[in-house]
Protein backbone atom coordinates (compact mmCIF):
# COMPACT_ATOMS: atom_id res chain seq x y z
CA UNK A 1 0.00 0.00 0.00
CA UNK A 2 1.20 3.67 -0.63
CA UNK A 3 2.31 5.68 1.81
CA UNK A 4 2.23 9.11 2.16
CA UNK A 5 3.82 12.17 4.65
CA UNK A 6 2.10 15.32 5.63
CA UNK A 7 4.56 18.75 4.83
CA UNK A 8 5.10 18.88 8.66
CA UNK A 9 6.79 15.13 8.42
CA UNK A 10 8.67 16.08 5.50
CA UNK A 11 10.36 18.74 7.22
CA UNK A 12 10.88 16.91 10.49
CA UNK A 13 13.40 14.39 8.22
CA UNK A 14 14.94 17.03 6.18
CA UNK A 15 15.38 19.39 9.35
CA UNK A 16 14.23 21.93 7.24
CA UNK A 17 10.80 24.38 7.90
CA UNK A 18 7.27 23.94 6.60
CA UNK A 19 7.33 26.59 4.43
CA UNK A 20 10.59 25.85 3.03
CA UNK A 21 9.22 22.32 1.93
CA UNK A 22 5.44 23.79 0.38
CA UNK A 23 8.42 26.41 -1.69
CA UNK A 24 10.08 23.51 -2.86
CA UNK A 25 6.67 21.38 -4.14
CA UNK A 26 5.15 24.67 -5.64
CA UNK A 27 8.46 25.17 -7.53
CA UNK A 28 8.55 21.45 -8.59
CA UNK A 29 12.16 20.51 -6.56
CA UNK A 30 9.67 18.13 -4.60
CA UNK A 31 7.34 15.85 -6.09
CA UNK A 32 4.13 16.10 -4.15
CA UNK A 33 -0.04 15.10 -5.14
CA UNK A 34 -2.20 18.25 -4.23
CA UNK A 35 -5.44 17.48 -1.80
CA UNK A 36 -8.59 19.13 -2.55
CA UNK A 37 -8.19 22.63 -0.58
CA UNK A 38 -10.48 22.57 2.80
CA UNK A 39 -8.87 25.81 4.39
CA UNK A 40 -7.00 29.08 3.16
CA UNK A 41 -4.11 26.64 2.72
CA UNK A 42 -3.07 23.91 -0.18
CA UNK A 43 -2.42 20.59 1.93
CA UNK A 44 0.41 18.64 0.31
CA UNK A 45 1.06 15.00 0.38
CA UNK A 46 4.68 13.64 -0.65
CA UNK A 47 5.64 9.49 -0.97
CA UNK A 48 7.61 7.87 1.62
CA UNK A 49 9.65 6.68 -1.59
CA UNK A 50 10.13 10.45 -2.80
CA UNK A 51 11.76 11.66 -0.05
CA UNK A 52 13.69 8.24 0.51
CA UNK A 53 15.51 9.16 -2.74
CA UNK A 54 15.84 12.66 -1.08
CA UNK A 55 17.37 11.07 2.06
CA UNK A 56 19.28 8.15 0.45
CA UNK A 57 18.21 5.37 2.88
CA UNK A 58 15.19 3.51 3.69
CA UNK A 59 13.02 5.23 6.01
Amino acid sequence: MFEYLTVAEVAAVLRADDTTVRRWIVSGALEAIRLPVIGARNQYRIHKKVLEQIVGEKL
